[in-house]
C-alpha cells in the first residue's frame, strides 16, 4: 500500500513514515522542506499521486482566527488533488473533545477540518487524540510568571505521541472507518496535578499554583478533553513517560 503522509517530517508524521514503512508499507513523507505547500497548492498533485492513502498531519502555524483559513485551504487541496488521483483513504489527526471548547479558535479549525473531510469525496478516517504529553512543558510555559505556575483543575488524559502514531498507522493501513475514533492515555490528572508530577519529576526551582482563569485551558468546560465510551486506551503512563 503507498501511502503520502502530508506533513511528514513532524513529531507524528516522521513516527508514522517509520512504523508504516516497517509494516512494509510504502509511505513517503511530504513538507514543504520537500517541495510540498497545502496553502498554495505547489506539490501537492505530485505527492498524491498514485498514493492509496492520504494521512494529512499538516498544522497550522498559529492557533488564533488564522487557523479555520488555513484548514480549509489545505483541505480543499488536498481533497481536490486525492480525488483526481484516485486516493481511496483519507485520514485525519484531530483533538479529542474539539466539538464542545466553542471558544477556542483552533478547536473550532479543528472541526471544521473534520466537517470538511465528512463532506468531502474520499471515503476517511478519523483520529482524535488526548493532549500530547510532549506539549505540557509548553503549557507551563504559557502561565509561568517568575517562579510560580498557574494552571487550571481542567482535567486532562495526556498521551504520547508515540502512542498517537501507532493508532495513525493502524487505521492508515486499514479500510476506511467512515468515522471517528477516540485515543486517549491511560490516566486522567487535573492539569495542575500534571503540573506538579512534571516538576516533582523535573524540578527547576517553579511551582504550581491553581488558578481556573490561567491559560487557553481555562475555557475548557469539565472533563470534555478526556475520552468517553468506547475510546481506545494507549498503554504509557506519564509518570512513565517522564523518566
Amino acid at each position: 500500500m503507498k501511502c503520502a503522509v502530508i506533513g511528514g517530517t513532524g513529531l507524528i508524521g516522521s513516527q508514522v513514515v517509520k512504523k508504516l514503512n516497517a509494516a512494509g508499507h510504502e509511505a513517503v513523507p511530504h513538507s514543504p522542506s520537500t517541495g510540498v505547500d497545502v496553502l498554495t497548492g505547489h506539490g501537492v498533485a505530485e505527492a498524491v499521486a498514485g498514493a492509496d492513502v492520504v494521512v494529512n498531519l499538516t498544522n497550522s502555524p498559529t492557533f488564533d482566527d488564522a487557523s479555520p483559513a488555513f484548514f480549509q485551504t489545505s483541505m480543499d487541496n488536498l481533497l481536490a488533488a486525492g480525488r483526481k488521483g484516485g486516493v481511496g483513504h483519507f485520514v485525519i489527526l484531530s483533538i479529542v473533545g474539539a466539538d464542545r471548547v466553542p471558544d477556542l479558535a483552533y478547536y473550532r479549525a479543528k472541526v471544521l477540518q473534520e466537517d470538511i473531510l465528512k463532506a468531502g469525496p474520499i471515503p476517511y478516517s478519523i483520529v482524535r487524540a488526548t493532549q500530547f504529553m510532549e506539549f505540557v512543558d509548553a503549557f507551563m510555559s504559557w502561565s509561568t510568571e517568575g517562579d510560580t505556575v498557574r494552571l487550571p483543575t481542567t482535567p486532562l488524559q495526556p498521551i504520547a505521541a508515540r502512542d498517537v502514531s501507532d493508532t495513525v498507522a493502524e487505521v492508515a493501513a486499514g479500510t476506511p472507518l467512515n468515522a471517528t475514533l477516540d485515543v486517549g492515555g491511560p490516566d486522567v490528572h487535573p492539569l495542575d496535578e500534571i503540573g506538579r508530577i512534571t516538576l516533582n519529576a523535573r524540578p527547576d526551582g517553579r511551582t504550581v499554583v491553581t488558578d481556573d482563569t490561567a491559560g487557553m485551558f481555562a475555557a475548557v468546560d469539565g472533563d470534555v478533553l478526556t475520552t468517553k465510551g468506547d475510546a481506545r486506551i494507549a498503554p504509557t503512563h506519564y509518570t512513565d513517560w517522564l523518566t
